[in-house]
């Protein structure tokens, strides 16, 4: 319904004598009199910074304002930047078909983890008064004993933080390198170029094959895993439909993004045990708004766009690399002691413990990023279109460990488990299948669960293409 009254609507509106759209409007085509195929290369960086709070739920005391809720303690701030470079390269195979082949290349990925001391004032303990901030003395993280009391310094593991003042308490491992290559087709219905009366309509499938080195960390040799691959493949699926009338060109993109597989060195890892939701998130979202012509020459092909856009992204609950995920290694790690905090007995039904790494990726809350987009767009004659942006988004609060105990059996199978006779109980045995390996009481179990909130992200976006 949405679709059909969009295609209404936009076809409705006038058209006159124009050059051509953006980015939205522009397809790959081939086999056309005179124009044997099209090829559109692009390059395409973008800057991220990214923030937020990470807080931690507290067990035993109730909020007053919120007596039915657990209430929710400041532990950390989250800093972080992310430089990507990509060059995308689009040929049209067939009458408004094209294929599409995009590498991002992740130039610089840090982030550091502090203590939060944003409050004002800012009381901290020892401090008689009742403490407004957070240090080594008042954090949960360092009292449960998931960092130590220096902290943890990819670039100096041996020393961690030592001054006083400095309020990092965690650095984690500088990366760089390539996650996916993403390898797609999109075909347009519609063409407002064959048909002015109409938008122009396209469909589109990309899969994103991951080709790059797996995030890993090491707490003895930070630097030995550099990679950014997440070890996922993924298949995206996405409409856009956008029409170019008098000054301005709407549009509107809509596209589902979900897990298709793992590489052998993904840290998605199944037990074969009580896990729930152990796959990757899933991503749903849409962008729309308009850019309004500024300037334009059009016998010249040239113009200068103003781009307004908003996008809203759903991303649904499932494991996810959270900013937290290095201090959760680095506190599950089972080769430098089997007895850390959030080592996994990776078999429940087996006596004793079964010590396994914590991967670092755990369980996250569904969760909405809003965002706003303002691109600065120019068109220079038939061939070549720049632009300059920036986006500002916001993701809603949502637990970063999430773990559930595992899943209530209907019915024991395989292996004959420790009490397996009360399966189909309503309630997950500890030492059977029903268990859920990766559920650790310490950051899992509500009362101690960790929180994503107040994030903010800025992104500066720069674009280039030439078609051909």
């Amino acid at each position: 319904m949405l679709r059909l009254t969009l295609i209404g609507a936009l076809a409705a509106l006038p058209s006159t004598a124009l050059a051509d759209g953006g980015d939205y409007t522009e397809i790959g085509s081939a086999l056309d009199k005179d124009d044997p195929f099209d090829l559109h290369v692009s390059l395409d960086y973008g800057f991220e910074s990214r923030s937020g709070g990470i807080k931690r739920e507290v067990s035993g005391f109730v909020d007053p304002l919120l007596p039915d809720r657990v209430a929710v303690a400041k532990d950390l701030l989250f800093t972080g930047t992310r430089h990507v470079l990509t060059p995308k390269v689009r040929v049209g195979v067939y009458t408004d078909v094209e294929v599409t082949v995009g590498l991002p290349i992740i130039i610089r990925d840090a982030y550091t983890l502090e203590f939060d001391q944003s409050s004002a004032p800012c009381v901290l303990p020892p401090d008689p008064g009742t403490p407004t901030c957070i240090n080594a003395l008042n954090s949960s993280t360092i009292q449960d004993g998931l960092l130590p009391t220096n902290g943890f310094d990819a670039d100096d593991p041996s020393t961690g933080f030592t001054d006083p003042g400095d309020p990092t308490i965690f650095r984690g491992t500088t990366r760089k390198g390539i996650d996916q290559i993403h390898l797609g087709a999109a075909w347009a219905p519609m063409n407002q170029k064959r048909d002015s009366t109409k938008p122009t309509w396209k469909l589109g499938t990309e899969f994103r094959i991951a080709v790059g080195d797996t995030m890993e960390f090491d707490r003895e040799r930070p630097d030995k895993s550099t990679g950014v691959g997440r070890g996922v493949h993924e298949i995206r699926l996405w409409t856009s439909m956008a029409k170019r009338v008098s000054w301005s060109e709407p549009f509107i993109e809509v596209w589902w993004q979900a897990p298709i597989g793992e590489t052998s060195e993904s840290l998605f890892i199944e037990t074969g045990f009580g896990e729930d939701r152990a796959g990757p998130q899933q991503i749903a979202g849409t962008r729309f708004g308009f850019e309004g012509i500024a300037w334009e020459d059009a016998p010249a092909n040239q113009r200068i766009g103003l781009e307004f856009s908003s996008m809203f992204q759903a991303h649904f609950e499932g494991r996810a690399y959270s900013p937290m995920w290095e201090v959760f290694a680095y506190a599950g790690d089972a080769d430098d002691d089997p007895a850390n905090p959030l080592v996994i007995d990776q078999d429940p039904t087996a006596a004793g413990v079964q010590a396994l790494s914590h991967p670092g990726v755990t369980n996250v809350e569904n969760y909405i990023r809003f965002a706003g987009r303002f691109r600065v767009n120019a068109q220079i004659g038939e061939r070549a279109r720049f632009g300059v942006g920036f986006q500002l988004q916001h993701d809603t609060s949502h637990l970063i460990s999430f773990a559930d105990a595992g899943i209530d059996l209907p019915e024991c199978s395989g292996t004959v488990t420790t009490n397996c006779e009360t399966a189909n109980n309503d309630t997950v045995e500890r030492d059977s299948q029903e268990a859920n390996p990766y559920h650790i009481p310490l950051i899992d179990q509500s009362g101690h669960r960790y929180r994503l909130d107040e994030s903010f992200d800025y992104h500066v976006l720069v674009h280039a293409m030439l078609l051909f």
